[in-house]
């Protein structure tokens, strides 16, 4: 079924949907006022970030994609950027994580594209490689989160990385890369890029997180080549930063480039310090410094998953103080993620420039309206999209 069978209504649009309903004051929250970035504006500055939701078949979108995104949609984030989506069927999570590795997952891609689209919200998608954490089932799958098996429909045997370093015991054992099959491995994502562009993606992200595939090349911690693509910091930043600059070449130039990373991989728990052979903040605000020459716009800066066994710091904010090195050492726009619940912290962050965007994840699994709930702390009334305004309170 093609996305045509799908019609956008256009007078669905709620124009400023999300955004302030009236003059805009020094006194207005940031939160809840505009920002452009290239040919994109967004109405505010929340972002529902990606979260795999483990629901597609062969790559392909469905009814529940449509229902999921569309729920955020009608509340009016500035944006939303959808769950990563693998470059090739091996990079997958999960058997059931989306896809664009081939044109026949663009029209339903589309079809979701064109629902966030009609109610105003910028459409990004987020573009990912699992790397050593592929060929896993999800934890609510049957059989739960484990390395599948080829009579499960896995791909044991194929688990790829920068060396052969397992995640862990659970994890599938890792295949490493020959330098000739990076270059056809990048093309895969520049070829995922244009498939997201004739979806209609606003906004490309990039995963760089979260012990995927290009953070595995980043790190220390995973990459044990002794090669131009292993070693020196200098090395382990040259694949990630060849596939982005393939990205680059082919994504439109007047569409903004998002790249998420992880800003340390929490060797050293206590301090969240010094990892130099490994993965942390000052690596990081390097790659970043590399990742502006090349033309990405946008900084997303998470941490971790990329070592077993971490028991993380985590807590309200706790990853922001990433975000505002990178944008502050590296001079280039950063999204700040990580247990981010209330729009007054929300606000905080972006009146001290600790960041530019502020991306909350599953506080709007719980609350889909977030947004609306930001206007009602914050003191102000955004518009509402026409078919739910009877519900708004002052």
């Amino acid at each position: 079924m093609t996305s045509s069978a799908y019609p956008t209504i256009a007078s669905n649009i709620t124009p400023g949907l999300g955004s302030i309903s009236g003059p805009v004051s020094k006194a207005t929250p940031k939160l809840l006022t505009p920002i452009t970035s290239k040919s994109v504006t967004l109405n505010n500055r929340i972002v529902v970030p990606p979260m795999c939701m483990y629901s597609a078949i062969d790559g392909v979108m469905n009814d529940f994609h449509a229902s999921h995104y569309g729920s955020f949609a009608l509340r009016g984030p500035g944006m939303i950027i959808i769950e990563a989506t693998s470059v090739e069927d091996i990079g997958r999570i999960s058997l059931n994580d989306l896809g664009l590795w081939k044109d026949e997952q663009i029209p339903q891609f589309k079809r979701v594209v064109d629902i966030i689209k009609a109610q105003g919200v910028v459409a990004a998608v987020q573009i990912a490689h699992a790397g050593r954490k592929a060929n896993m089932g999800s934890s609510w799958s049957k059989g739960g989160y484990h390395n599948m098996s080829e009579e499960d429909g896995g791909w044991p045997n194929n688990i790829i990385g920068p060396s052969n370093l397992p995640f862990d015991e659970e994890h599938g054992a890792v295949r490493a890369l020959d330098v000739s099959e990076l270059q056809a491995l990048a093309q895969k994502w520049a070829d995922a890029a244009i498939r997201a562009d004739k979806a209609g993606i606003e906004v490309l992200e990039i995963h760089c997180a979260h012990g995927y595939l290009l953070h595995n090349f980043l790190s220390g911690n995973s990459n044990k080549r002794t090669d131009q693509y292993g070693g020196s910091l200098e090395n382990r930043l040259r694949f990630p930063l060849e596939v982005i600059q393939a990205v680059r070449n082919v994504w439109p130039q007047e569409k903004p480039l998002w790249v998420r990373i992880s800003g340390t991989d929490y060797k050293n728990i206590e301090t969240l310090g010094s990892d130099e052979n490994g993965w942390d903040i000052n690596q990081a605000i390097e790659f970043s410094k590399g990742l502006k020459e090349i033309g990405v716009d946008v900084i997303d800066v998470s941490s971790g998953g990329n070592l077993p066994n971490i028991k993380y710091p985590a807590k309200p904010l706790y990853q922001v103080p990433l975000a505002n090195a990178i944008k502050q050492q590296a001079n280039i726009s950063t999204g700040a993620v990580g247990i981010i619940t209330d729009p007054k912290e929300a606000e905080d962050i972006l009146e001290k420039n600790q960041a530019d965007y502020i991306l909350v994840g599953r506080e709007h699994l719980r609350n889909p309206a977030w947004t609306n709930r930001a206007a009602h702390d914050l003191g102000v009334s955004v518009q509402w999209t026409n078919q739910y305004s009877r519900a708004k309170r002052v």
